[in-house]
């Protein structure tokens, strides 16, 4: 007779790796929660603070409803009537990348407008999936000139143009956006543009500007949570992607099978549900402010700042004519070091602002939550004062007195 084998308890005794000594968040995190004054993430509403702790079903009646509000909140933002509004699992970068990915291949070409990290990151992307990529660059601290931009579509032709509205990493604003737009558009071009940190803090018109894929990122404009991001295509986007011959490299990020959550409510891939019910709350919030509203807080806000910094003693990075109001880029002082400024404001004063990436500047948000006057006055005393303590000659009082002289408060109290 053929003996039954039993199933050994495994020796739990003898363990190769012990656990680790463990510690506690809250002995981590500051008692006092940082002001995030920088170019990203940005502070977040209560609201949308309590929807990312809520988890449900990623299919479902409900989440077919929250996706729904979505989509249709998303298109007022974008300012589009296309259907194709599709979240990301994944930072900004992510939905950069289910752009390019989608929409580039070996044999498809891109002219690309660099004026700085993140408005040449597509170019990079663009590389990785073997097109044929030409860059121009900005010449010093601006956007690309429209003369350039004309002078390469009179070259070549170009299955995609990408560009970003505004540039986080030096606080440069691409104001002839539409322009470069309609001339892309007239030389059969698609139009892709990085508007992660201009989304709802500054006008964009999708549909009226030629624009056929916007990209926004959940912790900047939109001031919800980071790892959620937004994407709008157009039909000529789409099209394109529909009739695509080269298999496509990405499976999270392949437009068409995401389409099946986001378009049919059907699975995909488990759904970040924390983030897009955050996301949900945050474009409910824009919608109810309304963009016009939106846009001139953000506006006073911005030059309320720029006034009160620079009047302060300080010099602001970008020329007013291409600076972008969204992110603020200060000068670092002569003979100081801005990571020690920077140390200084979030030790002493609790606030926190970013530097940049290999530029000698300070950079300060001016998206969503961080436009309130409470956090304006708050930042700019913290910077002021940590410079001081770093030796640099500022008049404090002054710079806050003309941000207080600058701050247009209408009956609505917009920037409270």
């Amino acid at each position: 007779m053929q003996k039954t084998k039993t199933c050994t308890k495994t020796d739990l005794s003898h363990m190769p790796y012990s656990p680790p000594e463990t510690q506690h968040l809250d002995n981590i995190l500051p008692s006092e929660p940082l002001l995030l004054m920088g170019a990203g993430p940005v502070p977040i509403s209560h609201a949308v603070s309590r929807a990312n702790g809520v988890v449900i079903n990623h299919l479902g009646e409900t989440m077919d409803a929250v996706i729904s509000n979505v989509k249709t909140m998303g298109r007022y933002a974008f300012q589009t009537a296309s259907e194709k509004i599709i979240g990301v699992s994944g930072p900004a970068s992510a939905a950069m990348e289910m752009a390019i990915t989608n929409l580039l291949w070996p044999g498809r070409s891109i002219l690309a407008l660099s004026m700085g990290t993140f408005s040449g990151r597509m170019a990079e992307m663009a590389e990785g999936v073997g097109a044929d990529v030409t860059v121009i660059k900005s010449a010093g601290i601006q956007p690309v000139r429209i003369e350039e931009v004309l002078e390469a579509f009179s070259k070549k032709h170009f299955d995609v143009i990408t560009m970003a509205q505004g540039e986080t990493s030096c606080g440069v604003e691409m104001k002839c956006l539409p322009e470069v737009a309609r001339i892309a558009k007239e030389h059969g071009a698609l139009v892709i543009v990085d508007a992660v940190c201009t989304l709802t803090t500054m006008p964009l018109q999708m549909d009226e500007w030629g624009i056929d894929v916007a990209i926004a990122g959940g912790q900047k404009g939109l001031s919800s949570i980071p790892g959620v991001s937004l994407i709008a295509f157009s039909e000529d986007a789409w099209k394109s992607i529909e009739s695509r011959k080269v298999r496509q490299p990405h499976w999270c990020l392949d437009a068409l099978r995401a389409q099946t959550f986001w378009g049919h409510q059907q699975y995909h891939y488990t759904a970040p549900v924390p983030g897009i019910l955050a996301l949900h709350e945050a474009l409910r919030q824009i919608c109810e402010e309304t963009l016009p509203v939106r846009f001139e807080r953000h506006r006073v806000s911005s030059i309320a700042l720029q006034a009160g910094i620079e009047t302060m003693g300080l010099k602001l990075f970008v020329q007013i004519k291409d600076r972008l109001n969204s992110v603020v880029a200060i000068r670092t002082p002569e003979d100081t070091d801005s990571s020690q400024i920077r140390k200084i404001m979030s030790k002493r004063f609790n606030v926190e602002v970013s530097g940049a990436f290999g530029l000698d500047i300070l950079r300060i948000g001016q998206m969503g939550e961080q436009c309130r006057s409470h956090n304006l006055f708050k930042v700019l005393y913290a910077l002021g004062m940590s410079c001081r303590q770093h030796g640099v000659d500022l008049d404090v009082s002054l710079g806050m007195a003309e941000l207080e002289r600058n701050l247009v408060i209408d009956p609505e109290n917009i920037l409270d």
